[in-house]
């Protein structure tokens, strides 16, 4: 068995942010996950540059990374409690005007890093430029390419948003028959008929909602209120994901970091699974 967990960690924009990293990465040490796919990872754009050890598995094209970035941050705290975990970051945009934000996958096995760019802006300063992170890594004796994932709203006229962005990744779910874990939050409702789920469920059947596919469920909605990219919302939402393809099945599937499950860290819940072959 193995332990997976995505959560958009909503980094630095949190009241009492650092009492919720260290909550992260209490949970983190005390389930000692696998692998962990990160979104909203954020660094100041004018903060100062740090050095990263042999851990920090680059991309070829990798941009700064600073001292106060959140993953860099965490890797450090788990690194005090005696857990070491080779992790990537990529950067989509500039967030809030003042972060570059972005994803990271955390692997206690080496990472063979890489990054896509799936909106149709490619222009830094825009926030619907998306960038989805690929970890290649071994996992459960075989090697499994995890992607962490933070994609755009569904837009009906199709040339931009969801529909596009997913169109841009089955190109690469396809290029090598390797199994699949995605992560992260796909800004799409499930219970939404007609739109962003419906749309990847048509489009990639072989890809399995690890809610659907667990032996054991506890929880479902990742979103409860109003929250950025999601005003005025007053329903829950389950728009944070677990995706696998097969060899792999799910044992469980838990919502986490919801009041209850954890405490809330984010303006998201987590996702946590565990699989098996």
């Amino acid at each position: 068995m193995s332990k997976i967990m995505t959560l958009n960690t909503h980094s630095w924009m949190e009241e009492d942010a650092e009492k919720k990293l260290q909550q992260l990465a209490d949970q983190i040490a005390e389930v000692d996950y696998d692998i962990i796919a990160l979104q909203e990872v954020n660094q100041e754009l004018d903060s100062e540059k740090t050095t990263t050890d042999f851990f920090f598995q680059p991309l070829a094209d990798q941009a700064d990374i600073h001292q106060d970035n959140f993953a860099y941050i965490l890797i450090e705290i788990l690194k005090e409690k005696g857990l070491n975990y080779y992790w990537s970051w990529t950067a989509s945009h500039i967030g809030y005007g003042r972060y570059a934000e972005g994803a990271a996958i955390l692997s206690k096995a080496p990472i063979a890093a890489d990054h896509f760019l799936v909106s149709l802006e490619d222009d830094f300063a825009d926030y619907h430029t998306r960038q989805i992170l690929i970890g290649k890594t071994q996992l459960l004796g075989q090697e499994v390419r995890v992607l962490s994932s933070h994609y755009s709203w569904w837009n009906d006229e199709k040339d931009s948003g969801f529909a596009y962005e997913w169109d841009k990744t089955l190109a690469y779910l396809e290029q090598d028959g390797s199994p699949i874990i995605l992560m992260g939050d796909l800004n799409n409702a499930a219970d939404v008929r007609g739109e962003g789920y419906d749309y990847l469920k048509t489009t990639a059947p072989q890809l399995l909602d690890a809610y659907e596919e667990a032996e054991e469920r506890s929880g479902s909605y990742t979103v409860e209120k109003s929250i950025d990219g999601w005003k005025g919302n007053q329903q829950p939402l389950r728009i944070d994901y677990i995706f696998i393809t097969a060899p792999l099945k799910v044992a469980s599937y838990k919502v986490i970091f919801d009041g209850v499950a954890g405490p809330i860290v984010s303006d998201h819940y987590g996702v946590e699974a565990e699989i098996y072959c």
